[in-house]
């Protein structure tokens, strides 16, 4: 599995910390990085599919719908 580093602020790494460890919901920084970055990309997904911009749909390149005259 790939190795991340990130960089965020002590206030955000310690409200973290409060989920990890024996009486946390996980067992160390990593499965809660995971978790945290899965759950917003599935409601990003949720997002997209609402709004009609799931992957392999008909757009331009930057994914904004070509006009039609």
């Amino acid at each position: 599995m790939p190795k991340i580093s990130v960089e965020m602020p002590g206030e955000l790494l310690a409200d973290l910390d409060e989920h990890v460890g024996d009486e946390g919901k996980f067992v160390n920084r990593s499965d809660a990085v995971r978790a945290s970055v899965r759950k917003t990309l599935d409601v990003l997904d949720e997002i997209d599919a609402r709004h009609g911009r799931l992957a392999g749909e008909e757009s331009g390149e930057d994914g904004a719908e070509e006009a039609t005259e």
